[in-house]
């Protein structure tokens, strides 16, 4: 018979991440927080803010320079994510972020919507998104990835969690031009994290016959994923070229105490956000947890549309809106890094994040264009439209359980687990 201790001794190590594993996801979702939260932090004051500007007034270009960076963006990830399959991942990230400090410079010192626009099309041009990931894939076995992805999908979560606070009391205090600033405090601050904190990690072996890209292009489970994250944040820029205006007009509130609003609508979300994540893992139900996070979506899509005009039903719609967008932002880069080819995660990555970059884009034009012809019930019909179809496309996903490939032997233990290995 197996005494208590040999059972507690051949468990499996599959779940315990190596000091290694741990240190690269948690100095990569700093990174990436770090950035992410230079990035949010316009969106919850932007629509109100801007009209401090010249030509601010007009919602269309403001859609535009918050938009914009998702147009940079969609034309570089691909680019980037190639050069870091080639070059390594640390110099593609540290240039991108250097482009992202330039661009955040520019911004600050512009008074002028017109200048606004160049210096967030010149931070989206430093697209690190898909190196970032690889790094973090490179990092990893693929039977933690999922977790260490979360990681980084909790941290954007929490970074949006915080911009939705501090930028309406860092516009109150320091106005626009001070926010800039600070997003370019925090560029700096990833840049050194990337440079000096984040460990380096092996790329996968180089095979000796050449994968094509087009496994990559053409690959059906990946072309879904693509099209979900294009959705999810075309939706989310969208919304917040809308949600700002509302909660001004129906709260009584201010573009520097928009934060009494967000403050409560993001814990609630994130009680309800954790749980999801852990079941999601611990079931290995991504592609249920997928289908039902976008079903939420549209329902949202709907309740927002009903909601306009009702001030406590609009928050609740929010709250459901933030546990969806979380549980999505951790969900999809883990399985686009189990699906992609492992010599090609810099690549998959990168069209990944590009499709993510066009949602932003759109999101920002097409929300700013349908708020001036339309008015803010026309987008928050367009969010359930997307939804649906994004529900269509993700129907038919499947999820490869690439962890049970390389589980290990039954005699390891978990105190000794087998050094990390690329997909």
């Amino acid at each position: 018979m197996t005494a208590p201790s040999d059972l507690i001794a051949n468990k499996p190590a599959r779940l315990a991440l190596t000091a290694t594993e741990r240190r690269a996801s948690i100095t990569l979702a700093g990174l990436f927080a770090t950035r992410m939260l230079g990035l949010f932090l316009l969106l919850p004051v932007f629509a109100v803010a801007a009209t401090s500007l010249e030509g601010g007034q007009d919602p269309a270009r403001v859609g535009l320079a918050l938009g914009i960076y998702g147009l940079t963006q969609a034309f570089m990830q691909i680019p980037f994510g190639m050069v870091s399959d080639r070059l390594g991942r640390r110099p593609v990230v540290l240039f991108g972020l250097t482009l992202f400090l330039i661009g955040s410079i520019v911004c600050a010192l512009s008074d002028d919507i017109f200048w606004v626009t160049i210096g967030r099309a010149i931070q989206g041009s430093g697209a690190i998104s898909a190196a970032v990931t690889a790094w973090l894939a490179d990092a990893t076995r693929p039977e933690v990835r999922t977790r260490a992805m979360a990681m980084i999908g909790a941290s954007i979560g929490l970074s949006f969690a915080l911009s939705l606070v501090l930028a309406p009391i860092m516009v109150g205090w320091a106005g626009l031009s001070g926010l800039f600033w600070l997003i370019a405090a925090l560029g700096t601050g990833a840049l050194l994290i990337a440079a000096f904190v984040v460990p380096t990690a092996p790329m996968a072996p180089k095979p000796a016959v050449p994968v094509k890209a087009t496994k990559v292009l053409g690959h059906t489970g990946l072309l879904r994923l693509n099209f979900g994250v294009f959705c999810l944040h075309l939706t989310q820029v969208a919304l917040f070229v809308v949600i700002p205006p509302l909660l001004v007009s129906l709260g009584g509130l201010t573009a520097n105490t928009l934060w009494y609003a967000y403050l409560p609508v993001l814990f609630v979300s994130f009680l309800f956000m954790v749980p999801i994540i852990f079941v999601t893992e611990k079931r290995r139900a991504h592609a249920q947890a997928l289908r039902l996070s976008v079903l939420g979506l549209f329902v949202v899509g709907v309740g927002f549309a009903l909601s306009t005009h009702h001030w406590w039903a609009l928050l609740g719609c929010l709250t459901v809106f933030f546990v969806m967008f979380n549980v999505l932002e951790a969900l999809q880069p883990s399985l686009v890094s189990r699906i992609a080819p492992p010599e090609l995660k810099g690549l998959a990555l990168g069209v990944y994040n590009t499709s993510q970059a066009l949602g932003l884009f759109l999101g920002g034009a097409v929300g700013g264009w349908l708020l001036q012809t339309a008015g803010s019930v026309s987008v928050f019909w367009g969010l359930a439209a997307i939804s649906a179809a994004w529900l269509a496309v993700t129907w038919q996903l499947t999820v490869p359980d690439n962890a049970q490939a390389s589980t290990p032997a039954p005699t390891q233990t978990v105190s000794t687990p087998p050094p990390p290995t690329s997909l």
